[in-house]
């Protein structure tokens, strides 16, 4: 990017860039590199010779050739940043601004960037060269994902809590009844779980529900839900799911809880075990996902009087 007259000024520049912490590289209109300065060269683990005078420096981000935001200014395609970068966006004209996760092969590991790309200009007005910063954001993304998760997720069992619960049964409820289909759900029930609190502890019996809770999750298809209710309840919802089909999810875990071998009592002979009740519903435009939620803790109320560890289907289903 050096030329006569002004080569000081792009020297002292490129060596201001040079020593800068945050990573930056240069392309030339021709989307050579130009700069990969040291801060470049430690987020990628791609030493500046490897890089300059080539236009390989996506190696340093992809797996497999695509191109970088500084690609998409030099080429006039910044309309494809969305489709390469969802998080992509347009700052100043032609500039450019993303995030997104990184594969860097080099480094071996994934890292969430902030990325800017800008154009500079020569005197008159053509593309000279573009300006990409990197910004390592992914100590930030992760703290984010892990407060959503608490946001989202039971503590002690690491299944949906039921916050999660709520939101997820009303979307599924919607979309139940825009395609037609059947929704299921089950509320399952430790039985007597008082009296093995009491015997056992508080620690012994939050062992007890996350064994459950692994038990009731080991029986789930890929779109099921699988939540704590409350205290020793849990709750399941099915998609597209018949009462029948639903029932017999209801067996296996009561069974697989049943295997399990937990006893009730510090040295007594019975074992810890659910009642589950079952509901399905049709959704129509004037029901509404509470009633599902009824019916299914009406049947898990008969299914705990009629002696536990029994499943308990409706009386009748929800139109």
């Amino acid at each position: 990017m050096e030329s006569s007259g002004e080569g000081g000024d792009h020297a002292f520049a490129y060596q201001l860039m040079e020593m800068l912490a945050i990573p930056v590289y240069v392309l030339d209109a021709s989307c050579r590199v130009m700069l990969w300065n040291r801060a470049c060269e430690h987020l990628t683990g791609m030493r500046a010779a490897e890089v300059l005078g080539t236009r390989e420096h996506w190696r340093s981000f992809f797996d497999r050739q695509r191109p970088t935001l500084a690609d998409l200014v030099v080429q006039d395609r910044a309309g494809e940043v969305p489709l390469i970068h969802p998080r992509g966006n347009h700052g100043q004209p032609a500039h450019l601004s993303a995030e997104s996760w990184f594969d860097m092969p080099r480094v071996g590991r994934r890292r969430y960037l902030a990325l800017d790309a800008s154009p500079i200009y020569d005197e008159r007005g053509r593309l000279a060269a573009v300006i990409q910063t990197l910004r390592d954001l992914t100590d930030e993304k992760m703290a984010q994902i892990a407060l959503e998760q608490l946001a989202t997720r039971d503590g002690l069992t690491g299944l949906a809590n039921r916050r999660c619960f709520d939101d997820t049964l009303q979307a599924e409820w919607t979309r139940a009844l825009r395609q037609r289909q059947p929704l299921s759900l089950l509320m399952v029930d430790v039985d007597n779980f008082k009296a093995y609190n009491d015997a056992n502890g508080h620690l012994g019996g939050d062992e007890c529900l996350k064994r459950i809770a692994t038990a009731v999750s080991s029986e789930m298809r890929a779109n099921d839900l699988v939540a704590r209710y409350g205290g020793e309840e849990f709750a399941v919802i099915l998609p597209n799911q018949s009462l029948k089909g639903a029932a017999c999810v209801a067996e296996r875990i009561r069974t697989r809880v049943e295997q399990l071998q937990v006893p009730s009592r510090q040295g007594g002979g019975a074992l810890v075990t659910v009642s589950i009740g079952a509901a399905t519903a049709l959704p129509s435009s004037d029901t509404e996902a509470s009633e599902l939620v009824a019916i299914a803790d009406a049947a898990l109320y008969r299914a705990k009087h009629m002696g536990r560890n029994r499943i308990s289907l409706p009386l009748s289903e929800p139109t």
